[in-house]
């Protein structure tokens, strides 16, 4: 069992511990040779929210997860105290919460899980990823390019992704790798003002030991992936990798082995069409300078 508090990790965010409760109590029950729908029956439950807790989709109640620990024949105090604060913790509010009103129900899972990342990759074939974007620029991608029309909704997600960039800033911060085509150091978004100071800011950000911006160039672009991506890897040994793409409708969490797998292909592929980190932050200056 780990550590109170789970992995020693500062940062671990309630999306996260979720999942940690969820991987110890699966483990306990798979030691202790019970099925799922014997487990959901114990606590007036169906398999499928047995199946749920486990992967950590939804709360705990303190009560359940004490029921479960019986049954599962876990009787030492230490042990049983350790898991159930983490249940507590799982079930505090996340600081993305008060942007509920303007944040997508699909998106909330992935903006914990990004907060309690030790590794983020990320491939970008049309914008400058958010975590590195200015406000002006976040706010002309957000509004379709009409920024002076921008509604209280379109401000509220501005500030959303304003506030994701903090983990940037931390102790401990974790590492970014941000691949991206060249056109998107190209594409002059919010316009000339709008795009310099991106690009300003972009170089500002790749002087930090831990960000890492590569530019794929035109001749060697569109042979890694079909399309944007991010990879989101944890220092918890409990949270698996978590892939994560964007589309028109929402977002999509990618979990499986085999999808994961696929990304890492397409991670392997970039770190060979990219350019290297000092020659990517000269093809930016070039263009700052030219622009």
């Amino acid at each position: 069992m780990a550590a109170r508090g789970g992995s020693g990790a500062e940062h671990t965010t309630p999306t996260a511990r979720r999942m940690i409760v969820g991987a110890q109590l699966r483990r306990l029950r798979e030691r202790a040779g019970i099925s799922r729908g014997d487990a959901g029956y114990h606590i007036r439950a169906s398999e499928s929210k047995i199946s749920r807790l486990e992967l950590g989709r939804v709360s705990f109640k303190e009560r359940d997860v004490a029921d479960l620990l019986t049954l599962y024949g876990v009787t030492d105090p230490d042990e049983r105290e350790v898991l159930l604060s983490m249940v507590e913790e799982a079930n505090q509010v996340g600081w993305w919460q008060k942007f509920n009103d303007y944040t997508p129900k699909w998106f909330e899972p992935y903006l914990g899980l990004e907060e309690a990342a030790s590794r983020i990759q990320t491939y970008e074939l049309q914008f400058v990823p958010g975590l590195l974007q200015t406000a002006d620029y976040a706010r002309a991608v957000i509004t379709h390019g009409l920024p002076h029309a921008a509604s209280e909704e379109a401000e509220a997600r501005v500030a959303l992704r304003m506030r994701r960039q903090r983990l940037l800033q931390r102790p401990r911060a974790p590492k970014l790798w941000a691949v991206l085509d060249e056109s998107v150091i190209h594409r002059p978004i919010g316009g000339r003002k709008v795009y310099r100071e991106q690009l300003e800011h972009l170089l500002e950000m790749t002087r930090l030991p831990h960000i890492t911006v590569q530019i794929v160039p035109y001749d060697r672009s569109g042979y890694a992936a079909e399309g944007a991506f991010t990879l989101l890897r944890f220092a918890q040994p409990e949270l698996p990798n978590i892939g994560y793409i964007d589309h028109i409708a929402g977002g999509l969490v990618l979990e499986r082995p085999e999808e994961i797998e696929r990304i890492g292909r397409s991670l392997d592929r970039l770190a060979v069409d990219a350019e290297t980190p000092e020659r990517s932050r000269q093809m930016i200056a070039k263009m700052l300078a030219e622009s």
